[in-house]
């Protein structure tokens, strides 16, 4: 008769590879709809970022919620820029800022591609009860906030 221990060491066998795969697909999800939209991973995740927030923000604000330097988030925006997605201009309370700002025409094709791909998902959540749906929030919102704390620990060098 196996022992607790030796089922949890399966079980945590299993989520590491189950996980691994997730994170795959999501990534090659991710890259396939760049592709279709034109656009680099990054910049479609700067999209989906930019479309969370209450409304423009600086290119300071991009390089944090992206994760990349200041110069690396000027090039972002300067290619989402080229492609019609956002726009710039001046803070008219503080005219040392640029502020970018989605192109709503733009965000509803970005919108209507998704939308057309959302339903599969929604789908497939109808398969799980309501508490089961919360403790995939929970855990969702405490891989966002590990993920963050991963990540500051890579980039400064403390692995």
């Amino acid at each position: 008769m196996p022992q607790k221990n030796e089922g949890r060491a399966r079980l945590m066998a299993e989520l590491g590879v189950a996980s691994r795969r997730y994170m795959a697909s999501y990534a090659l999800f991710n890259q396939a709809l760049a592709d279709h939209l034109g656009l680099h991973p990054t910049d479609l995740q700067c999209l989906n970022l930019l479309g969370l927030e209450p409304g423009p923000v600086t290119t300071g604000r991009i390089a944090e919620l992206t994760g990349l330097t200041t110069g690396s988030a000027t090039r972002l925006v300067d290619r989402l820029e080229r492609a019609g997605y956002v726009t710039r201009r001046r803070d008219t309370e503080d005219r040392r800022k640029v502020l970018v700002e989605a192109v709503p025409e733009r965000m509803a094709e970005f919108g209507a591609v998704w939308g057309k791909l959302n339903g599969a998902w929604f789908e497939m959540f109808d398969a799980y009860q309501d508490s089961e749906i919360g403790l995939l929030i929970a855990h969702m919102r405490r891989t966002v906030e590990l993920s963050g704390a991963q990540i500051e620990r890579l980039r400064g060098g403390r692995l």
